[in-house]
């Protein structure tokens, strides 16, 4: 598939505090050539280019942001310097960062480009490309230790990715697991009310279904479907929308009770039937008794008993030799 090839066009920034300039502006937007497409998604697109001066291959995610009164958002500042502070620790399991460029565009926006590291194969080719005999268990427990090792990572750092799916885990030519798609998740968040792109439910936790406030452990109940997944290449809550996720999910859990259903939705509990709580191994029959037992745990419909991410890697599913 050829696309046409064309340069990244920017509009140098006009009016900017010379802090501003000096946060943003490490890189230039003219030293990249698009070569094509790889995703659109509801938080813009991703494409692959190659950097002019070194001939490396990239992945360039621009992301268009609204200007306040006060020029650049704060949020957005702040979250950018995040990244680069992430960056530094250069983590084994987290997408690198090569460079951010940003300029103004006409209609009072700010366009800013996250020039990352490409990699070419992403979890869900992975599970796609498996034989009928599936993923060998000692690799599902070295990717889901990475995954996990990844998300306490940015958990430790303040970032919740909120978004976790097996597009977004990229795998090395080593094959080893790197967590992408992470960096502006308040920016993304105001995108996302602007957007009519439907992030994918399936890994979607029970309480960001419900419109409820959520934590950090909406990236612990999103590992465990993708864990899941990795055992029986399929996805464990394929939901087609969200009150039949949520009854997928319900299938597991079992139906909330009165106590636990929220007040602040219009969504009737009784639109669901009465279900009786689940093992995973009942929905994945390939877990092993210790991934059934972990899994149990990071599916927990009520957000404070699932363990954090570091707690789940302490969990006996990783002591042992795989079953």
């Amino acid at each position: 598939m050829t696309s046409k090839h064309h340069h990244i066009k920017a509009h140098q920034p006009q009016h900017q505090s010379a802090t501003q300039q000096q946060t943003f502006n490490d890189g230039d937007p003219f030293n990249y050539e698009e070569l094509n497409v790889i995703g659109t998604g509801a938080y813009g697109t991703v494409y692959r280019a190659r950097d002019n001066l070194t001939g490396r291959i990239v992945a360039i995610k621009k992301v268009r942001i609204p200007l306040t009164d006060n020029g650049v958002p704060m949020s957005t500042l702040r979250e950018i310097a995040l990244l680069k502070q992430l960056n530094a620790s250069d983590h084994p399991n987290i997408v690198k960062l090569f460079e951010v460029c940003q300029f103004l565009e006409r209609e009072g926006q700010l366009m800013v480009l996250l020039v990352f590291e490409h990699l070419e194969q992403d979890l869900s080719d992975l599970i796609e490309r498996l034989p009928k005999s599936g993923m060998p268990p000692t690799t599902i427990q070295r990717l889901s230790r990475e995954l996990l090792t990844g998300v306490d990572f940015l958990h430790s750092h303040r970032i919740i990715h909120r978004d976790l799916k097996p597009q977004n885990l990229l795998i090395s030519s080593q094959g080893h697991l790197k967590i992408a798609d992470f960096g502006l998740a308040k920016t993304y968040d105001f995108e996302m009310k602007l957007t009519s792109v439907v992030v994918t439910l399936w890994y979607r936790a029970p309480e960001v279904l419900l419109a409820q406030t959520y934590n950090s452990s909406v990236d612990i109940w999103s590992s465990a479907c993708i864990i899941a997944e990795m055992f029986s290449r399929k996805a464990l809550f394929p939901g087609t929308s969200e009150a039949n996720q949520l009854d997928r999910i319900f299938e597991l859990t079992g139906r909330p009770t009165a106590q636990q259903w929220p007040r602040t939705i219009s969504l009737s509990r009784e639109h669901f039937p009465a279900r009786h709580p689940k093992q995973p191994r009942d929905l994945c029959p390939n877990l092993c008794e210790y991934a059934n037992d972990l899994l149990a745990q990071m599916l927990s419909y009520d957000l404070r008993l699932r363990p954090s991410a570091l707690a789940c890697l302490d969990h006996e599913y990783f002591q042992q030799e795989p079953l």
